[in-house]
């Protein structure tokens, strides 16, 4: 018999708990189409419950579509499959798909996520609990589009002191990621202009233009980062580029193409440098490289960084500097626009860089990234697998190359790989194009490794670049 807890229903009616429970139970597939429902009087029996609340509840059920009844024969569930999108088979995949958890990896060198242990719960739970009580009648105030103005002031503040980057706060404009932010730069610069994206790059920023329905072009680049020559044959009116640190390569772009870059963007008036600096303040070897923005004179340089890679991958906030002249555009045609990020958050993450908590967490980060970078460096030169492989580009940014001499192929290489429940990405899945020399370079990104996984991560590197080069 069919039996439902309605002890559990609440304060509402027992007739409607009843409904809902027996809704619920036909939306996600529990019964067969056509499957007759118990006869009121023996359902109310065995839930304990008047005739009347389960004629109420059937009466509902039937209003609706999900019952119906034949004279003397009873209650019948009814065939919703047509009616429901992907019918049951689909609200079944669809609950399976829910409760799937991901996969958990050894190590997973293309996951830029941080780990818990190392976010400042307990200063940012004091600081939410400081704006709560100090900011209470500017957190229900609704944000300019760019963002609350101390915000802005601090990461003024921020870029001046770790950048050498002279703005205004005016210049800076707050939104939930850089992906929001490249729409509204789209919006600015004109749906009319040829964008440029490295390549190879970061293939998702690419998709996003794209998606915009804009013309975008992908620039070659050699050594020194991203070619000239590629833009003027393309046509390329704004090129997006990450000089500091290049995604996947690694390439610090050297002062005389970024002279070269700028050249190229005065020479036509509405060209434009977008430079994403999306993880310069973990260069682990020297001073921090200058920005391109800081030796533009003529606000030719769109400057953009986020707080996803200092903080957490889940912290959606992301900043963008517009030259002073595109500030005023930005401000007379697009202040329409609501801020994408929650005053509360706002407010938060002012206090946190004003009160310098923010350089204490970048030290302290860039302490712990040092000494795992070092830690697995040295398993893996300890290890068999540096007989086959070389480390390059390590000393900026949170990823370093891995270049592998092996017989077997990139794909062969990274389901080999994952068999030992380590993931890696190659070089040449970041080209338009792959050549030969693009082959057998894995990027290694250690943000999310645990130094108590490194060394079965070792075992398993050996495994497929040890073991089965000496089989073949």
């Amino acid at each position: 018999m069919l039996t439902y807890a309605l002890s559990e229903a609440g304060p509402e009616p027992l007739y409607q708990y009843l409904y809902q429970c027996i809704k619920n139970d036909i939306v996600q597939g529990s019964f067969r189409a056509d499957e007759k429902l118990p006869s009121k009087r023996s359902f109310a029996k065995n839930l304990g419950v008047s005739t009347i609340t389960v004629e109420n509840a059937y009466a509902q059920l039937i209003a609706e579509g999900f019952v119906y009844s034949l004279p003397k024969k009873g209650f019948f569930v009814t065939d919703i499959r047509s009616s429901l999108p992907g019918g049951k088979e689909k609200s079944r995949r669809r609950e399976g798909t829910e409760r799937a958890e991901p996969r958990e990896y050894l190590a997973d060198f293309t996951s830029n996520q941080t780990c818990s242990e190392q976010f400042p719960f307990s200063i940012w739970a004091k600081l939410m609990r400081t704006a709560l009580k100090e900011d209470r009648e500017a957190l229900m105030q609704n944000a300019p589009c760019a963002g609350i103005r101390p915000l802005r002031e601090a990461v003024a503040g921020h870029l001046k002191a770790f950048r050498g980057m002279e703005v205004a706060p005016e210049q800076i404009v707050v939104g939930a990621g850089t992906e929001y932010l490249y729409g509204l730069l789209l919006q600015l610069l004109g749906m009319e202009k040829c964008y440029g994206v490295e390549d190879p790059g970061y293939h998702k920023i690419y998709k996003i233009y794209k998606s915009h329905q804009v013309a975008c072009s992908y620039a070659q680049m050699d050594h020194a980062g991203v070619l000239i020559s590629s833009l003027e044959e393309n046509g390329v009116d704004v090129v997006h580029i990450s000089p500091s640190h290049h995604f996947p390569t690694g390439i610090v772009m050297p002062v005389s193409r970024r002279y070269e870059l700028l050249g190229w963007a005065a020479r036509e008036e509405g060209r434009y440098i977008i430079e994403d600096d999306y993880d310069s303040e973990f260069r682990l070897t020297g001073k921090p490289v200058p920005s391109l923005q800081s030796i533009d004179v003529q606000e030719k340089v769109i400057y953009m960084n986020t707080f996803t890679k200092t903080l957490s991958s889940t912290v959606r906030i992301s900043y963008m500097v517009l030259p002073p002249h595109l500030a005023q555009q930005f401000s007379e045609v697009l202040s329409f626009y609501s801020c994408t990020v929650s005053n509360f958050e706002q407010y938060v993450l002012a206090r946190f860089i004003r009160e310098g908590y923010f350089e204490k967490h970048i030290n302290r980060m860039r302490n712990y990234y040092h000494e795992k970078r070092d830690i697995l460096l040295r398993q893996i030169a300890e290890s068999p697998v540096a007989d086959c492989c070389a480390i390059s580009e390590e000393d900026a940014g949170l990823h370093f190359l891995m270049k592998v001499d092996t017989c077997l192929s990139d794909e062969e290489v990274c389901a080999a790989l994952e068999e030992e429940g380590v993931r890696v990405s190659s070089v040449a899945q970041y080209y338009v194009n792959p050549a030969k020399e693009n082959e057998h370079i894995f990027v290694m990104n250690y943000s999310s490794l645990k130094e108590e996984n490194m060394e079965a991560v070792m075992r398993g590197m050996e495994r497929v670049f040890v073991e089965k080069r000496k089989k073949e």
